[in-house]
């Protein structure tokens, strides 16, 4: 049996591989899709003996099947954002301490103690849907912020203008967390000089926006704001744990995620650091669902396990995620 504390007290890249490995046989016998995708792959449980032995499992899957390694009663219900008519990735979630011991930890581990700042959420295209995991974990962690000035803003730009001026003149560390549409449509209507706010932009035109490249989105931000570098969350609805970027669109991930680069015209090799490729996700927070996620992601891996996000591939349809296309 694999529990929470296996995979929440993860230190190094050997433990790592060791419970990915566990949850890989757990998830071998009692994921009924994942096995089904292993047999068709040929591929035997006792025969995968490393990392990059495991099967990614096509992240497509999410829209066409219940996704469960779990007979337990399902809690909630993650969905994708997407346009009308658009099949819409379902993650169905049995335990969801899992994924709030995921954001909490993570948070804590990249930005410290929460309750040191204000968090003030700019996510309109998320709010004005049910179902988004970002949502869920926002407001998580602007109720543990336990600070009366944190909470949501839809359209009321005014307001959230006059609040962050007030805020960080006054000292308060914020943390302002934004779809990048709303962003821009933010310092659009005012420019600002701010010395104790973090900017975490989410990804996303949602359809409101042309796409631009990360480097020129960021400079644009950073402008805006008067600061000197954009934050990044990368995550998704099929995974229950994130990768921060601190800057520059270079992601690392908690001790418990990681992600491998497999090559674009052979799925099942991969490729080595400073390539592109598809990303491929372990997320052992998935425990009752999938780890093991082939997404849709290019991107490009580092030495120090580092990673960078640079597009889609072409023939996938638009979603919700961190991505700006080259």
């Amino acid at each position: 049996m694999i529990t929470s504390q296996d995979i929440f007290t993860i230190s190094n890249q050997k433990q790592f591989e060791k419970i990915a490995l566990k949850v890989f046989r757990f998830q071998h016998e009692n994921n009924a899709i994942y096995r089904a995708f292993c047999d068709l792959l040929k591929v035997e449980k006792g025969s995968v003996k490393s990392l990059q032995k495991i099967p990614f499992l096509p992240i497509q899957f999410f829209k066409s099947h219940h996704v469960l390694s779990s007979i337990e009663p399902v809690q909630e219900t993650f969905t994708s954002s997407g346009t009308t008519g658009m099949i819409t990735s379902k993650h169905l979630i049995t335990d969801v301490s899992l994924y709030e011991e995921s954001y909490r930890n993570a948070f804590s581990e990249f930005y410290g103690n929460i309750e040191d700042y204000a968090v003030l959420a700019l996510l309109p295209s998320y709010l004005e849907r049910t179902g988004s995991s970002l949502i869920y974990m926002v407001k998580d962690l602007i109720e543990l912020s336990n600070n009366e000035n944190s909470g949501f803003y839809l359209h009321n730009y005014d307001e959230l203008i006059l609040k962050l001026i007030e805020l960080d003149n006054s000292g308060q560390n914020i943390l302002l967390i934004g779809v990048t549409y709303a962003l821009l449509d933010l310092i659009e209507k005012q420019k600002f000089q701010l010395k104790n706010t973090i900017i975490m932009e989410t990804g996303g035109m949602k359809g409101k926006r042309k796409e631009i490249i990360r480097e020129e989105l960021h400079q644009i931000l950073c402008d805006g704001f008067g600061v000197s570098v954009i934050h990044s969350e990368y995550g998704m609805t099929e995974l229950l744990s994130q990768a921060y970027s601190l800057g520059n669109g270079i992601f690392e991930c908690p001790n418990w995620m990681n992600i491998l680069i497999r090559d674009t015209e052979d799925a099942l090799s991969y490729i080595p650091a400073g390539k592109t490729g598809g990303i491929n996700v372990i997320d052992l927070a998935n425990i009752n669902s999938c780890s093991f996620i082939a997404t849709q992601d290019l991107g490009k891996k580092y030495p120090n396990n580092s990673f960078e996000v640079l597009g889609r591939f072409d023939n996938s349809d638009i979603r919700g995620c961190n991505l700006m296309v080259y």
